[in-house]
């Protein structure tokens, strides 16, 4: 896709973790221009620093970051979605898009706060994103059209890889790749730790587990392979691999990583709903 961004105005309200990694990823990338470009933070400090640094127009006040606005993001946090969205609600028109990347906030809650026929589409990146490597899944709103979608599609494809989904997947997506990264992360401290265990300095240690879970994960996706076929491929018969596999299963610990995301899915309902 050509940069379907070029002549956009773009406005991010709440320029902080995830809404300040996708701003400025696509100002590096040359996606956005700094001229159409503006964003919002809570304080004024804030906001002089880092439209110093990024060479954009940023300020504290919503309403009129989103006037003329092609593109609204809406990075703040979940709690005050809502408030965000009446607020600017008398200055928006259909021909503008709001996309969330708030976690657990439905398309239907901002569409509620919004004038009629404003597409909404919502967005799960996670911090990955932060190096290019995220993942972010993408569902659409009511009002949101297939172009709409692919526009969203591609302002992220900056950042890592993207999914459409059905918005009654995105709890599971919050379990599962939005949370995701913590649970890599206890994994790779846990191989790290077990390889200074074994007697590994503990930077050789993890190095070793870090680079071995990336190229892992590298041959899923490259290759397209059930992650169980590869799993065989490494397993010879009365190798270490495969006594190795036994302690996992022993430990449960497939059965635990399939209950955390369990759990953290159905969070992510609780927290849409309060």
């Amino acid at each position: 896709m050509e940069n379907a961004l070029q002549g956009k105005r773009v406005a991010f309200l709440g320029a902080g973790k995830m809404g300040g990694i996708i701003l400025q990823a696509l100002l590096k990338k040359g996606l956005l221009k700094p001229a159409s470009t503006c964003a919002t933070v809570a304080h004024e400090e804030r906001a002089k620093a880092l439209a110093a640094k990024l060479k954009v127009s940023v300020g504290t006040n919503n309403a009129k970051a989103v006037k003329g606005a092609d593109i609204i993001v809406i990075g703040v946090k979940p709690q005050v979605v809502e408030e965000v969205a009446r607020e600017i609600a008398p200055h928006l028109t259909p021909r503008q898009v709001i996309v969330s990347v708030a976690a657990s906030v439905p398309t239907s809650m901002i569409e509620r706060a919004l004038p009629p026929n404003i597409p909404v589409i919502r967005a799960m990146p996670n911090t990955p994103c932060i190096l290019g490597s995220g993942m972010t899944a993408i569902c659409k709103g009511k009002h949101a059209s297939a172009e709409q979608v692919a526009l969203t599609c591609h302002m992220f494809d900056v950042v890592g890889r993207t999914v459409v989904v059905d918005e009654k997947h995105m709890d599971a997506v919050t379990g599962l790749s939005a949370s995701g990264p913590a649970y890599i992360y206890i994994i790779l401290e846990s191989l790290a730790e077990a390889g200074v265990k074994v007697g590994l300095p503990r930077d050789v240690a993890t190095l070793l587990a870090a680079q071995t879970t990336l190229g892992a994960a590298k041959v899923v996706l490259e290759t397209g392979d059930h992650p169980a076929l590869l799993k065989d491929a490494v397993t010879t018969p009365a190798g270490c691999t495969i006594d190795a596999i036994m302690e996992l299963e022993e430990g449960k610990l497939r059965v635990t990583l399939i209950k955390a995301v369990v759990k953290a899915a159905q969070r992510a309902k609780e927290l849409a709903f309060g």
